[in-house]
């Protein structure tokens, strides 16, 4: 398990206490500090000692801080499992439910598995599930992308909500593009559910996903929120050169126009220089996609955001405003 942490001393506690709940000799623990500036490496060099007795246990510190998916990477790059999966350094896991991951997958056989996950804000729980009907089999991960008026498998993008097969880590999949601040995950499911060969939704609720955190990405408005644009555009490039391109973009153009929607409805949240920055570079990624689907995409939308988008496609883009 790949673990990353970055100023979360308030809440590593509680993530680490699970891992220990979760031990055992034929597990690793890989806790990447992405060079925290709060007491968090010295409870992790803490941490890293205790769980010795009763794991595999590696802590590797940043000299830098580089996000989120470059420490994950971090990890990837020095996991030795055959199973690999990951958890966020301020969220945590049910006792006994690892081993309920490996015995999913040693059952199932396939490339990689998706699992629910409950939401933790403050004290209320809600639970939230793959958009998946079928379980407990292995299914085609391409026929999970679609179809495109739905919220489908890709959308569901949590890198902790599942565990992967070490084969799909060798062929150069697992892999996150480096320096993503936001949407991180958005380009690694898409390319998972395009390159791997067989997945399952299985029915586990053993993580939980702790929300309105305020050192994370998703509570603050700055310039690193707008990632998504980059991550997005990779999206629409690498999907554009797939086999099934003409089935998949229209799906990948979908989802990035709700997305570039739904900033620009909360855009108040941003500095205004940000803002400003988000509308321009989105009249810019607008006028990347392939216009064809995304003409098809602002038909099939309600009226507030279509609009919205449609004012964008006929806005002058400044030079420098691309992603």
């Amino acid at each position: 398990m790949i673990v990353p942490f970055y100023n979360v001393q308030q809440y590593a506690p509680d993530t680490l206490r699970s891992l220990r709940l979760n031990a055992d000799r034929d597990f690793e623990f890989i806790l990447v500090d992405d060079h925290s500036k709060d007491g968090t490496p010295a409870i992790l060099e803490r941490a890293a000692e205790d769980l010795s007795d009763v794991a595999q246990v590696r802590y590797i510190r940043h000299e830098e801080n580089g996000g989120l998916a470059t420490a994950r990477n971090t990890g990837l790059d020095a996991a030795q499992g055959e199973y690999l999966t990951f958890l966020d350094g301020d969220d945590w896991l049910a006792p006994g439910y690892l081993a309920e991951l490996v015995s999913a997958l040693d059952e199932l056989g396939c490339d990689f598995i998706r699992t629910d996950h409950v939401q933790a804000t403050a004290r209320a729980r809600s639970v939230h599930r793959v958009p998946v009907g079928r379980r407990w089999e292995a299914i085609n991960p391409r026929d999970a992308i679609l179809p495109s008026h739905r919220s489908t498998s890709v959308d569901y993008a949590y890198a902790w909500a599942g565990a992967y097969h070490r084969r799909l880590l060798d062929r150069g999949v697992l892999h996150f593009t480096d320096g993503l601040r936001t949407a991180e995950d958005r380009p690694w499911i898409w390319k998972l559910h395009r390159e791997a060969e067989s997945f399952a939704v299985v029915s586990l609720l053993g993580v939980f996903y702790r929300r309105g955190v305020a050192s994370s990405l998703t509570q603050i408005g700055d310039v690193r929120q707008l990632d998504f644009i980059r991550a997005f555009d990779q999206v629409i490039e690498e999907t554009a050169a797939d086999r099934e391109a003409d089935r998949l973009l229209p799906k990948a153009v979908r989802t990035y126009c709700a997305i570039i929607a739904h900033h620009l409805s909360h855009e108040d949240r941003f500095e205004p220089a940000v803002a400003r920055q988000l509308r321009s570079m989105s009249a810019a990624a607008i006028k990347r996609m392939p216009q064809d689907a995304l003409g098809d995409a602002l038909e099939a939308m309600d009226m507030d955001r279509s609009s919205k988008l449609r004012r964008l496609r006929r806005r002058v883009t400044p030079a420098g405003a691309a992603a």
